[in-house]
C-alpha cells in the first residue's frame, strides 16, 4: 500500500508540471476604449450680460374732442446700452436638437428726443427714455459642432418708457420747462431672435451666448398733461426695438451623459 501511495505521489509531482504545460496559453485580448460622451444640452441654467439697443417710432398728435390728427406723423428714436439677467431651461432630443423656454429682464437707458408743434414759437421737445423690458419666450437651436449650439427665439415682451417732461424748441427758450409732460408708459409686442451659445473649455457649465432681438410693439394713444392735468392733446405712438445682446451663461448639468458611444 505504502508502494502504491509513493508511485501516485511521484507521477503527481511530475505529471503536474507536464499537464500545466499542455494547456494552451490565453490569448491576449486588448483593452476595451474608454466610453465617449457627449455632453447634454438638457437642464436649466441663468445668465447675465449686456448689450447695445436702439428704438425706432412713428408717432403723431391728435385733438381729442373733436377727434382730428394736429401733425404729419413724425419718425424719430433713441439708443443706448443696457444689462440684462435671464433664466431657463432647454431640452435636447433627437442627438442635435434642442428646445427651450426661458424669461429675462433688461434694465439700461436707450434715448433719444421727442417734438412736438402744436405748441407756440417753436413747439417743444423732451427726452424720451426706454428704461426697462422683458420678455418670456421659446428657442429651437442645433448643435452645429460639439459645444455650439445656434438658435432661433420669438415670445411676448413688454417694454417701459419714462416720463417726458418738455421744454421750449424756440431761439431763447431752449431748455425751458413748458409744462409739458407725458406720464410712464408700457408697450406690448412681440419679439423674434437669433443667436449662438458656445462651451467655454476653461470652465465647465460655464457658456458665452450672444443674440440679436427685434421687438416690434402694439400703436397705444396717451394724453398730454399740462401742469399734472390732462388737456385736449393726446400722442398716438408705435416704437419698434433691436437689440443686440452677449451674455455668460451658467449651466447646473452641463456634462451630464447623453449618448455613450464606442
Amino acid at each position: 500500500m505504502k508502494k502504491l501511495a509513493f508511485t501516485l505521489l511521484a507521477l503527481a509531482a511530475f505529471g503536474g508540471p507536464a499537464a500545466a504545460a499542455d494547456i494552451a496559453a490565453r490569448p491576449y485580448t486588448k483593452a476595451p476604449p474608454p466610453v465617449a460622451v457627449a455632453a447634454s444640452w438638457t437642464g436649466c441654467y441663468v445668465g447675465g450680460g449686456g448689450g447695445y439697443g436702439m428704438w425706432n417710432q412713428e408717432n403723431k398728435t391728435f385733438i381729442d374732442v373733436p377727434r382730428q390728427q394736429l401733425t404729419d406723423t413724425l419718425t424719430n428714436g433713441g439708443r443706448g446700452y443696457f444689462g440684462t439677467v435671464q433664466g431657463g431651461c432647454d431640452y435636447q432630443f433627437a442627438d442635435r436638437f434642442v428646445i427651450g423656454a426661458f424669461a429675462d429682464y433688461d434694465f439700461g437707458s436707450l434715448k433719444g428726443k421727442i417734438t412736438n408743434d402744436f405748441v407756440n414759437e417753436g413747439g417743444s421737445a423732451g427726452t424720451e427714455k426706454m428704461s426697462s423690458a422683458w420678455s418670456v419666450g421659446g428657442r429651437v437651436g442645433w448643435i452645429a459642432l460639439p459645444g455650439l449650439l445656434t438658435y432661433f427665439s420669438a415670445g411676448y415682451t413688454e417694454a417701459t418708457f419714462d416720463r417726458i417732461n418738455f421744454n421750449f424748441n424756440s431761439p431763447g427758450f431752449f431748455g425751458v420747462p413748458n409744462g409739458i409732460a407725458m406720464d410712464k408708459r408700457t408697450y406690448k409686442g412681440y419679439f423674434i431672435g437669433a443667436g449662438d451659445e458656445y462651451a467655454l473649455n476653461f470652465l465647465p457649465g460655464l457658456f458665452w451666448k450672444t443674440e440679436y432681438r427685434f421687438s416690434q410693439f402694439d400703436t397705444r394713444t396717451d394724453p398730454y398733461l399740462f401742469n399734472g392735468v390732462a388737456f385736449n392733446r393726446l400722442e398716438e405712438s408705435r416704437k419698434w426695438v433691436h437689440t443686440v445682446r452677449s451674455e455668460l451663461v451658467y449651466r447646473f448639468n452641463w456634462g451630464a451623459p447623453l449618448i455613450a458611444k464606442y
